[in-house]
């Protein structure tokens, strides 16, 4: 069965959910859930239990909520769709990295199969989209980077951008500005006493060393630059 024979709401959660493992290792929960959609943790708890009742996941009670093979494809399926979009958005039609999320969140659910494996030729079959999040091949693998968050990896390193967080369009707009992106070397200082600030100078002539508190650190995930 195709993604598409499944509901709106079935593609959401689905997507959702696995979204919330890709680069966390805490448990997935009713409340997680809820807290990332919006919605209350009852209607979350009744659309669980109906997914569940389909094969799509399991949740014992109290207990963390897991795709089953089958929820996982298709949650795979949700995510080359929304990735593959976006990239198609940002480099065919112009769009800004900070612009494609909602757009992509509403064409995803309408499009055929047919159109995102066209999308995905059109593109030469990228592997990242413009955030840098890994997009899953049609037989769902993932070529995931190796990254850390600018947090854990702290100052007194270079390193290279890998993936920025989509999730605040404001802080994507702010990161262009200041020309952090994808693949970007930034060298790493301390902010100074009392501070949890970074400062970050990218490695390019001319480039202006750029503070950054824990919100924009916490989001930009880097691996350390070969020396």
């Amino acid at each position: 069965m195709s993604v598409s024979e499944l509901s709106t709401s079935a593609q959401n959660y689905l997507k959702v959910i696995w979204g919330l493992t890709e680069w966390s290792s805490e448990p997935v929960t009713p409340t997680r859930i809820s807290e990332r959609i919006g919605l209350k943790l009852s209607s979350v708890s009744d659309a669980v239990r109906r997914l569940a009742s389909q094969g799509l996941l399991t949740h014992a009670p109290y207990g963390s909520v897991e795709l089953t093979e089958s929820g996982r494809k298709y949650a795979l399926a949700m995510i080359r769709r929304h990735r593959l979009i976006e990239t198609f958005l940002v480099e065919t039609l112009g769009y800004t990295w900070d612009q494609v999320h909602d757009e992509a969140e509403s064409l995803e659910h309408a499009v055929s199969d047919f159109l995102i494996d066209r999308i995905d030729v059109l593109l030469d079959h990228p592997t990242r989209d413009p955030h840098g999040d890994p997009i899953p091949s049609k037989d769902g693998k993932l070529d995931v980077p190796d990254a850390q968050t600018l947090s854990e990896v702290g100052p007194g390193k270079d390193v290279v951008v890998e993936r920025i967080s989509d999730s605040d369009p404001t802080l994507l707009k702010y990161f262009s500005e200041q020309e952090i992106c994808v693949g970007v070397r930034l060298a790493v200082a301390e902010g100074g006493p009392f501070s949890d600030a970074l400062l970050v100078t990218p490695a390019r002539r001319g480039a202006k060393t750029v503070p950054l508190g824990r919100s924009a650190t916490d989001v930009l995930y880097v691996s350390l630059a070969a020396s």
